[in-house]
């Protein structure tokens, strides 16, 4: 993962405070809010009702710099959108973590108290990080996993909802609530090995004749991504597959896939490109 760090530069700050931050941890919202409205020339406050309003608080947020407090998926939605707006490059993004899914923002090295992750925002630098876009213009900030690893949160379907996370999450419940199926869906396969074929940078790691346990893509070095195969074990264990590159493409039966906080699919294929220092987020000042 690239990281260039540079000071945060503008004091007037956009402070949009998830719901779901006020509902889970009221008290700790309350302490950033002091922080911040304490420490900074102006600050704007923009509570949301849902997931419209957080967009519309965001576009229009002028030269103000934007802090979103809030979870994991906050912070992915936030990116998602500014990049999106291709407003990526020049827009230093500051998150206070409250919530339940933080592993994100502590593998950032966003702090996890309110206090410090506040005057982190005050205080710290702006650092540049890789980007990870998919053809579908959706983003990763850190890990991604085939088959989707742990609970999920929202689904992303390969052909709508994008930029629509509240839509995409009533679907979802209508497809868990309604047994039968309209004509032309497709289900994802049953838990298990998979048939994929994975390419980076156009090389083949491992084509359909191997079944695999699991895919992983994590940052590499700058402009890379490190990509990890585990072959299904037949016998012995089979050791890992990995390279590392720019493009990453996934093929084969249709999967579903768990990007941070977000799982997304069936898909037959999707394209990953690593885009350096693509967005920045500002971090306690080393």
């Amino acid at each position: 993962m690239a990281e260039v760090a540079t000071s945060a530069t503008s004091d007037q700050l956009l402070v949009v405070i998830d719901p779901v931050a006020r509902r889970a941890d009221g008290e700790s919202v309350r302490i950033a809010k002091d922080v911040l409205n304490a420490g900074a020339a102006g600050t704007k406050l923009c509570l949301p009702d849902g997931p419209e309003e957080f967009v519309r608080a965001l576009v229009r947020r002028g030269s103000r710099r934007p802090v979103v407090i809030g979870d994991d998926r906050a912070l992915v939605r936030a990116v998602a959108l500014l990049h999106r707006q291709r407003e990526l490059a020049d827009c230093a993004l500051s998150l206070v973590p409250v919530g339940a899914a933080l592993s994100l923002a502590r593998s950032l090295g966003v702090p996890t108290g309110a206090v410090a992750a506040a005057r982190a925002v005050l205080d710290g630098a702006e650092r540049r990080m890789d980007l990870l876009v998919d053809d579908s213009d959706g983003v990763v900030l850190g890990t991604l996993r085939i088959p989707p690893v742990g609970g999920v949160t929202s689904v992303r379907d390969a052909d709508g909802g994008a930029g629509r996370p509240w839509l995409r999450t009533c679907q979802s419940l209508v497809r868990t609530l309604v047994p039968a199926r309209p004509p032309g869906t497709v289900s994802a396969p049953e838990a298990g090995p998979a048939r994929l074929r994975v390419e980076v940078d156009g090389r083949t790691l491992v084509d359909l004749g191997q079944p695999v346990e699991g895919v992983s893509v994590v940052p590499g070095v700058p402009g890379a991504a490190r990509v990890e195969v585990r072959p299904a074990s037949v016998g012995a264990e089979a050791s890992p597959l990995s390279a590392e590159g720019r493009t990453v493409t996934v093929s084969g039966a249709h999967f579903r896939y768990r990007a941070d906080a977000v799982v997304s699919g069936p898909v037959r294929t999707r394209t990953w490109v690593v885009r350096e220092a693509a967005w920045g987020l500002v971090l306690p000042a080393s």
